[in-house]
């Protein structure tokens, strides 16, 4: 049975050999903690919040051997609000992944909804994953998902990937009001890992586009893993600014641990800038369990907005510990 499974069931009627070529597998995880938030007008509060670590998690996957090097595969994942038992994001019962798609020596195209290649590379590039009180989408980029699209990824060669993303807007008169485009392309060799990632949406009336760019890279040199980001985040409206994100990620036996610095540059006529700093520590309890702790606090200048939040909640305040439990399944 595989470590990341609790069950498997095998579906449709089969015999001999086709059985095993079909089947679904039942998956998720479970993280809960106890979070302090302060900074913010209204002062510090506990909260006990689920999905600080990486959000909760309920799904289902599965794919079938078509023969010839083809196969289908599909993924029905549903977040977890482990607090209150509700599910998020809010409304959605399935709303973190729904994707049908074929796969091939042509690579693989995929259908529905999934993260956006810009949050699947800050989250590769990010030593906090994009989750705990040092999240990346404090101050950055935080538009995690994309529905209603195609994505098509190339075959690794040499170690490079493609990876294309269309989704219509689904606007009736108009074939451009709510599109999305994006790109990414990827390279693997070694100890060394690099991203360039783009993605494009057009707003309701297709007046205005919103592109993020994100370009990093982590090298790691055995005794830890080193992180380097560069985002350009803008609109056709008000919307201009810069990130940058430097940090380093260690494992030694049981205990990890992870620091980033984030300096967010607003390039608008409000020069609201933003700083944040964060240290994360986990220890792992088996395979499949751990603790974590977290702790970040940003600045904001001439009234930005930022706040300290985890991988599912935005926060309240400029500062944030987080003591917690994972576990997954």
């Amino acid at each position: 049975m595989s470590k990341n499974v609790f069950a498997t069931l095998v579906i449709g009627t089969c015999a001999g050999a086709a059985c095993a070529q079909s089947a679904v597998t039942v998956y998720g995880s479970m993280d809960l903690g106890m979070v302090y938030e302060s900074g913010g007008p209204a002062g510090g509060s506990w909260n006990l919040e689920s999905g600080v670590q990486a959000g909760s998690r309920l799904g289902f996957k599965g794919s079938e051997d078509l023969g010839n090097g083809l196969s289908a595969s599909f993924v029905i994942e549903g977040g977890i609000a482990g607090d209150t038992g509700g599910n998020r994001p809010t409304g959605l019962t399935f709303g973190r992944q729904t994707l049908l798609g074929l796969s091939g020596p042509f690579g693989s195209v995929k259908l529905g909804r999934q993260f956006n290649l810009v949050t699947n590379a800050l989250n590769d590039v990010d030593p906090f994953g994009g989750g705990h009180e040092g999240a990346y989408s404090n101050v950055m980029f935080s538009d995690y998902r994309t529905s209603n699209g195609v994505y098509y990824t190339t075959p690794a060669i040499n170690g490079l990937t493609a990876n294309l993303t269309w989704a219509p807007g689904e606007v009736a008169g108009s074939g451009a009001a709510k599109r999305e485009l994006g790109y990414a392309v990827e390279y693997t060799r070694g100890r060394v890992f690099a991203v360039l990632a783009h993605r494009s949406l057009n707003n309701l009336a297709d007046t205005s586009s919103h592109k993020v760019t994100f370009a990093g890279a982590t090298y790691d040199f055995g005794l830890f893993k080193a992180a380097l980001g560069y985002a350009r985040n803008k609109d056709d409206l008000a919307l201009d600014s810069r990130d940058i994100i430097v940090g380093a990620s260690t494992t030694r036996g049981a205990d990890s641990w992870m620091v980033s610095l984030i300096d967010h540059k607003d390039s608008s006529g409000l020069r609201q800038d933003a700083r944040q700093a964060a240290i994360g520590y986990t220890r792992a309890l088996s395979k499949r369990t751990n603790l974590y702790s977290s702790y970040s606090r940003l600045r904001n200048d001439n009234g930005a907005p930022f706040t300290v939040g985890n991988a599912v909640e935005s926060g309240s305040g400029t500062r944030g510990l987080a003591l917690g439990l994972y576990h997954k399944f």
